[in-house]
C-alpha cells in the first residue's frame, strides 16, 4: 500500500515541542493541526529522502578511524544505507516504483554523492571527533513546556566548549532569511542549556547544496529571548488545540504541500476535529471568545 494510501494514525493532544513542529504552527497553524493532530499521511519526496540518506552517510562516517574519513570511502556507504532505509521505510520505495529503467535512482544517487563530495570542501572530518552524533534531547522548562529535536552533530573542544552542527541538504538563505534558519539551532541551544547549565560556543549549519557554513554564536540573551517565544507560541498551540480554531495561513509554500485537498485555501474540508472543542474565554482569545490568533513569529 502506497503512502498516499495509509489511513492517518490515531488523533493526539499535542504534548511537545520540537523545531520542525514549532516552524510548521508559524508556517501554518492548520499545517500543523493535520500533521500532529490529524497525523495525515504524506507522500515521501525525492529531496527530503536525499536528505536523510546524506545525513545517514555523514553519520555512518565517523564509524571510521579518521584517517579512512575519505569522500571515496563516504561515497561508498551510500548503497548500502539506502538499503537500510528501504529496509526501515519500504514506503520509500514508491519514489522509483515507475523507474523501470533505473536510470531515476541512478541520477537520485548521483545527487546525494554530490552533496556528500560536497561536504569534504566545507568541514574536514579526519580533524573532528563528535562526542555525539543524531542526539536525541529533551527537556522539561519550569513552565511544563516539554521540549524535545534531534541534533545532528555535537562537538566539544578540550576546553568544555560546545559547537551543535546541523547538515541542510539545501541551499543556504539569502541574509535576510538566515534569522528563521538559525530558529532550530537556538532552540537547540537552549535545550542544551537548560539540559547542561552551559551556553553553546556555537551554532553553525553547514549547507551542502550551496557549499556554504553559517555559523552563530549564542549567548545567554539569546535563548532567553527564544525560551519566552516558545512559551508564546505552546500557549497559542493550546488555545488552538481547547478551541479547535486552526487557521490557514498562505503562502508560496503551499503549493508544496500535502494537503490540499482538505485546506480551505484550496475549496478543501478539513476532517472532523477528533479532540474535545473546550470554548475559549473572552480574556484568553482576545476576540469574544472565538479563539482567534496570530501566527508567532520566530525568535528574533
Amino acid at each position: 500500500m502506497s503512502t498516499s494510501e495509509q489511513p492517518a494514525s490515531e488523533p493526539r493532544t499535542p504534548s511537545s515541542l520540537s523545531p520542525s513542529r514549532a516552524s510548521d504552527f508559524m508556517q501554518c497553524p492548520l499545517l500543523y493541526r493535520f500533521r500532529v493532530i490529524d497525523r495525515l499521511p504524506e507522500k515521501p519526496s525525492e529531496a527530503a529522502t536525499r536528505g536523510t540518506l546524506v545525513h545517514a552517510v555523514l553519520e555512518r562516517l565517523f564509524d571510521a578511524p579518521a584517517a579512512d574519513r575519505t569522500a571515496p570511502r563516504a561515497k561508498a556507504l551510500i548503497p548500502g544505507q539506502w538499503d537500510r532505509l528501504l529496509e526501515s521505510r519500504p514506503e520509500l520505495a514508491d519514489l522509483f516504483a515507475e523507474d523501470a529503467e533505473g536510470e531515476q535512482l541512478t541520477r537520485w544517487l548521483g545527487e546525494a554523492e554530490q552533496l556528500v563530495e560536497r561536504w569534504f570542501t566545507l568541514e574536514d572530518p579526519t580533524r573532528l571527533e563528535p562526542a555525539e552524533r543524531e542526539l536525541f534531547v529533551e527537556t522539561e522548562l519550569e513552565s511544563g513546556l516539554r521540549l524535545r529535536g534531534v541534533i545532528d552533530r555535537v562537538d566539544v573542544a578540550p576546553t568544555g566548549e560546545v559547537r551543535i552542527v546541523d547538515y541542510k541538504t539545501g541551499k543556504a538563505p539569502r541574509p535576510e532569511y538566515s534569522e528563521g534558519a538559525l530558529f532550530q539551532m537556538k532552540f537547540y541551544a537552549l535545550v542544551v542549556w537548560r539540559l547542561k547549565q552551559v551556553v553553546p560556543r556555537r551554532l553553525q549549519l553547514v549547507y551542502l547544496g550551496s557549499g556554504e557554513v553559517l555559523t552563530y554564536d549564542p549567548v545567554e540573551a539569546d535563548l532567553l529571548r527564544v525560551e519566552r517565544k516558545l512559551l508564546a507560541l505552546w500557549e497559542a498551540i493550546s488555545l488552538a488545540t481547547r478551541t479547535g480554531d486552526w487557521r490557514p495561513r498562505p503562502t508560496k509554500l503551499c503549493g508544496w504541500c500535502d494537503h490540499q485537498a482538505v485546506c480551505p485555501e484550496f475549496g478543501g474540508t478539513p476532517p472532523v476535529y477528533p479532540l474535545e472543542i473546550v470554548s475559549a474565554r473572552p480574556a484568553e482569545s482576545g476576540m469574544g471568545g472565538q479563539g482567534r490568533m496570530d501566527p508567532v513569529q520566530p525568535a528574533p
